[in-house]
């Protein structure tokens, strides 16, 4: 079926993408993105020249693109920049929302205005939607870095700001002290075997501010595949008829909180068009309790 949106046609194989505001960015995104972290491995080979899979993983981009997605995840770290560029050249620009992150090395705010200027290049784009900061640095400043980053959302060059892998403390100091601008995202691993954040006060601080939390390795590493917890995932295929296993992880995470975007990796164009297929899923609340009571 042919969908529109923001004036886009998108060959759509699924019956509703389910799109959410993305907090305060003033952006609606595709609850379920695409991410591009694809492994350690994969990145050190880069360094070397060496982009396995390239055309493969371009495709995968694309395919999702074509078929509703618009949250795009990289990083400078994962060096998917240029390959994000590749994807999405053939693409209306304001219909997709990029999000790339700094690491940490470079927050300063000198080494902050180079980095962002090389993924501005890298990303073949005038602007980033959202920019992370990787990791903390106990070595900068961070309201510096958060002043400078504010700076380069009058620039022009980013629109909102993120954060990843922070505290409590240090997401509620990254809000507090953002004066123009008020955060936007935190990423950090969250998945039905790591709820850490439902625990510790992250989630509910996030929810009560609009801020969206960006779950990280939502398949937990591909544990959610193993034979093991079929014996709880197919009580909701009772339901959901034929719904893989890490498609009802990924829509627990949706379903649970509407201040949550998954970003699978995008890997290859198989694995986007499953995510796609059952993207429009909303897990009821017995659905969600048997996940919650999984022994692991």
């Amino acid at each position: 079926m042919i969908a529109t949106y923001n004036n886009l046609n998108i060959k759509c194989v699924l019956l509703d993408m389910i799109y959410r505001n993305f907090g305060n960015s003033g952006f609606k995104c595709s609850a379920i993105g695409m991410g591009t972290y694809y492994d350690m491995r994969w990145i050190f080979k880069t360094y070397f020249g060496i982009y396995s899979n390239r055309d493969e993983k371009i495709e995968a981009i694309k395919t999702g693109i074509e078929n509703g997605i618009n949250l795009i995840d990289t990083a400078e770290l994962y060096n998917t920049e240029k390959i994000i560029a590749e994807a999405i050249k053939d693409f209306k620009r304001d219909n997709l929302f990029i999000a790339t992150k700094v690491f940490p090395t470079h927050l300063a705010p000198r080494s902050l205005e180079k980095a962002v200027n090389r993924s501005l290049k890298k990303l073949n784009t005038k602007y980033i939607d959202l920019y992370q900061i990787h990791f903390p640095s106990p070595f900068v400043d961070l309201k510096k870095t958060l002043k400078r980053m504010e700076k380069l959302i009058d620039d022009g060059k980013i629109n909102n700001i993120g954060v990843s892998n922070f505290s409590l403390k240090m997401i509620k100091d990254s809000n507090n002290a953002l004066s123009k601008h008020k955060l936007t995202s935190v990423q950090l691993d969250y998945n039905i075997f790591h709820k850490n954040i439902e625990k510790n006060g992250i989630l509910e601080y996030c929810k009560k501010n609009n801020i969206v939390v960006m779950p990280y390795f939502p398949l937990g590493h591909g544990k959610v595949t193993k034979s093991y917890y079929n014996q709880y995932f197919d009580q909701i295929r009772r339901d959901i008829k034929g719904i893989p296993n890490a498609n009802i992880a990924l829509s627990y995470l949706i379903s649970k909180n509407d201040n949550v975007f998954a970003i699978p990796r995008a890997s290859n164009k198989e694995h986007v068009l499953q995510n796609i297929k059952y993207s429009d899923i909303i897990l009821n609340d017995r659905q969600i309790k048997i996940i919650d009571d999984i022994k692991y």
